[in-house]
């Protein structure tokens, strides 16, 4: 039996070889959605699998207004301010990206290479603002003591946070030598980067001061704020104290719960590769401006495609500054 196949009245078959594009677009146009399609996907997923980690560990998950407090070159308290900042930029480069792609459609070279130029610094500067934080976040604001029951104590006077080199007295006690290049060894794991202070010099230091409090990693759901504990209970707590923290690694917390760092440093950077993928493929594609390579071709479809690309970074960037800075 012979299969009949419609043929439209302009005598054109809508898809052999290729016919007329569906929905107007081109196949590299379409292409570049579906991988957007599968990426948007693959971030979903992360972003459920914190949600659903943060529920469970909500009463010991860190507060981001006491995380993310920090300025380049101002030493203080400034919640949200920078992140806010780097949100800015990267929205900002979104939107020169526009005027790239409008610029392009008007076979404006001159404005296209500018607009592009002005994407690329506005990239750089997100980029190297998140290797900034990535940098204050594992150096750590105030130190903490971990238990032998995993739990992180904080310090506090007055109700406030304060860093263990505001109360604690003396030099490091720890008579091991950190290892160094310098004095022979590359690595060792059992010298990893010592802490300032020694457990027993925090223990001293804590008794010597009644005015220092000691904050649990658990949260006063209804308050919003760590629970501070009793001179005494406190005191009970930091007897079972095993390790100083200072800092946030993949082992180690010093704001709470070790998810939260495994999480952040694991998303965050999932969408700071994005980022710099972008940046690359920007250049490029700045470098074909400028010699005109787009022009020869009478079409500017590839400023196109890779502002699809850098819109869908930007908007997953506020999905996850969402969830991790504001909610």
């Amino acid at each position: 039996m012979e299969a009949n196949i419609a043929i439209p009245s302009d005598g054109k078959n809508t898809w052999n070889g290729g016919g007329v594009r569906p929905f107007g677009a081109s196949y590299g146009k379409m292409m570049m959605w579906f991988f957007i399609l599968s990426d948007a996907l693959t971030f979903s997923g992360f972003l459920a699998a914190y949600g659903l980690t943060r529920f469970k560990f909500i009463d010991s998950w860190p507060i981001a207004d006491e995380v993310f407090t920090h300025i380049p070159f101002i030493h203080g308290e400034y919640p949200m301010y920078y992140v806010a900042f780097m949100t800015f930029i990267l929205i900002f480069s979104s939107v020169t990206m526009v005027l790239a792609v409008d610029a392009g459609h008007k076979m404006q070279k001159n404005k296209v290479a500018w607009y592009m130029f002005a994407t690329i610094i506005g990239g750089l500067i997100f980029v190297g603002s998140q290797a900034w934080e990535w940098n204050t976040f594992i150096k750590g604001s105030y130190g903490a003591v971990k238990t032998t029951d995993g739990k992180i104590l904080q310090f506090a006077r007055d109700g406030k946070q304060i860093a263990l080199a505001d109360f604690v007295v003396g030099d490091r006690m720890d008579e091991r030598v950190q290892h160094t290049r310098k004095n022979g060894l590359w690595w060792n794991k059992a010298d990893e980067t010592l802490p300032q202070y020694s457990v027993a010099q925090v223990v001293a230091s804590y008794k010597a001061d009644p005015s220092i409090q000691i904050r649990s990693e658990e949260i006063n759901l209804d308050e919003k704020q760590k629970i501070l504990l009793s001179r005494e209970k406190g005191l009970a707590e930091l007897a079972k104290g095993k390790m100083v923290v200072e800092g946030a690694n993949l082992k180690v917390n010093e704001y709470g719960n070790t998810i939260f760092a495994d999480f952040f440093f694991f998303i965050t950077g999932f969408h700071g590769f994005h980022v710099f993928s972008g940046i690359v493929i920007n250049i490029i594609i700045f470098f074909n401006v400028i010699l005109g390579t787009y022009e020869r071709r009478g079409h500017y479809e590839m400023v196109e495609k890779v502002g699809l690309y850098w819109h869908f970074v930007d908007l997953v960037w506020v999905f996850v500054f969402t969830f991790f800075y504001l909610v």
